[in-house]
């Protein structure tokens, strides 16, 4: 018998698409549809979609800020570095709090030397001012005026830690691991991994916003071993350019696309026939098919201009210093609206990220706080009046910190040892501070968190058990599966 008969029989028909690029979404749809009939399977992912339990939240958005955005002069103020400024640790009170700690130990160095040596560094005084915010009355740094307007919104935890002290820690963030452990899933591909599509017009996993590390664990899109198709998709936002490559290179009628998007699936149906158990390729055949009807929803989503005046002054396009941003988190809360699942936004170019003060924290935060404090807090503002921040988590990131020492001509080193946090939505309490670093801003000292507990806590707000999510062959480590933050959920 040929491959495909004049006369096929419906039960033919239906197994061939079901491999063909129509089938993709047809198979997703269905499974959709039958999401009642049985509870999700004890472990891994449910074929249909479906959470373990019930979920609080449907949608994340993670904004990493790349390079290493002080947490002092951010949303974890110090009043002893004014106090002890200009002093080197062993002439203040805390050089044994410091070196001596077991939490010294949490460094795992890509680059030697690349932390100063921290009894010889001196105390560099908070370099902005900061307040007092909301009812909750949580101090912020005057570099997010607008942002700390919606404090009452967030939990800011002010305990997290991590063992990269080089900008490694930006994926071990999004993984859990370190670099020179290798690479693994990453959060996004996790999620996607264990709750699949809210649309079948558009990817799960998205990433948008200033790529760096690109050549590493695809940039903290990787999905490793849980299968190509649960990796994350780049995405660049140009309203004026929406989706530049899958666009065809000339124009093409309504009729010859339908022709050849019928020969496609013919084609990709025989392929899928003759090579069924090739991950790959099912991958790129859901790749193709997506691609395909993304060429409709996209250039709608990215057409920014359906926004009011007010909206698009919300988040700052009527400045060129937020513009950019602005229009990507614009792009972000109208891409959740529609049904991606999970979008990491990522703010600041280079390769080590632009928010990495060296020198002169002063200029450089006060152009990166300038490019990032409107658009944060017109996406927080404006997902809050839509309704869409109950089921919407934002998470707020950089890789590490800052040191409290100085380095360079009055900037701060990279900080692993403890670092600041916020996430809003979904769930989360709003108006509160949990955990706490030392009188320096050292270590995380109280009710410390490693990377991996977010993770955990945006899993169980969006109803995952991320001990279930275990693949066989592929034992994952205590600390990959984290703990839910659980004194941050409402």
């Amino acid at each position: 018998m040929s491959a495909f008969p004049n006369q096929a029989t419906r039960r033919e028909l239906l197994s061939w698409s079901g491999m063909s690029l129509a089938g993709v979404a047809l198979d997703a749809m269905i499974s959709r549809d039958l999401q009642g009939e049985t509870g999700p399977p004890p472990h891994g992912a449910d074929p249909r979609g479906r959470p373990h339990f019930t979920p609080r939240a449907k949608s994340v958005i993670w904004l990493m800020m790349r390079g290493g955005a002080s947490h002092h002069e951010g949303f974890d103020p110090k009043p002893a570095l004014d106090r002890y400024a200009g002093k080197t640790l062993d002439e203040t009170p805390f050089l044994d709090h410091v070196t001596k700690s077991p939490y010294y130990r949490n460094v795992k160095e890509q680059v030697l030397n690349n932390v100063i040596k921290t009894d010889k560094a001196r105390i560099l005084p908070l370099q902005k001012g900061y307040q007092k915010c909301g009812e909750s009355g949580i101090e912020v740094s005057d570099w997010w005026p607008h942002t700390r307007k919606l404090v009452d919104d967030m939990a800011v935890v002010r305990s997290m830690w991590t063992t990269d002290n080089n900008h490694g820690a930006q994926l071990q963030f999004l993984s859990g691991r370190h670099l020179l452990d290798g690479c693994v899933p990453t959060v996004g591909a996790w999620i996607h991994y264990g709750l699949g599509s809210l649309s079948d017009n558009l990817p799960q996993f998205l990433s948008i916003g200033d790529r760096g590390m690109e050549s590493q664990c695809a940039g903290g899109t990787d999905a490793q071993y849980l299968g190509p198709e649960h990796e994350g998709i780049w995405l660049t936002i140009d309203p004026k350019n929406p989706l530049p490559y899958a666009n065809s290179a000339q124009a093409i009628s309504g009729p010859v696309r339908s022709i050849k998007q019928d020969l496609l699936t013919r084609l990709q149906a025989q392929t899928a026939r003759e090579y069924a158990g090739d991950e790959k390729l099912r991958a790129r055949i859901k790749a193709y098919d997506l691609a395909f009807r993304m060429q409709t929803a996209i250039p709608d989503i990215m057409n920014l201009d359906s926004e009011t005046r007010h909206t698009h002054s919300l988040y700052g396009l009527d400045n060129s210093a937020t513009r950019r941003f602005g229009q990507q988190l614009l792009a972000t809360r109208r891409l959740v609206e529609k049904g991606v699942r999970f979008v990491q936004v990522f703010h600041g170019g280079g390769a080590a990220g632009a928010w990495d003060a060296h020198a002169n924290l002063i200029g450089n935060h006060d152009r990166m706080c300038g490019q990032a404090d409107k658009p944060i807090a017109g996406l927080l503002s404006d997902l809050k009046q839509r309704g869409m921040l109950e089921d919407t988590v934002v998470v707020w990131t950089s890789e590490f910190g800052r040191t409290p020492g100085v380095q360079g001509k009055n900037g701060r080193d990279h900080h692993n040892y403890g670092f600041s946090v916020w996430m809003a939505g979904g769930g989360i309490k709003g108006g509160v501070v949990h955990g706490a670093t030392d009188e320096l801003g050292f270590h995380a000292v109280e009710n410390r968190h490693y990377v991996t507990d977010v993770h955990a806590t945006l899993f169980r707000l969006l109803g995952l058990d991320a001990r279930r999510l275990e693949i066989p062959g592929r034992k994952r480590l205590e600390i990959d599966f984290g703990e839910s933050i659980d004194e941050i959920i409402a």
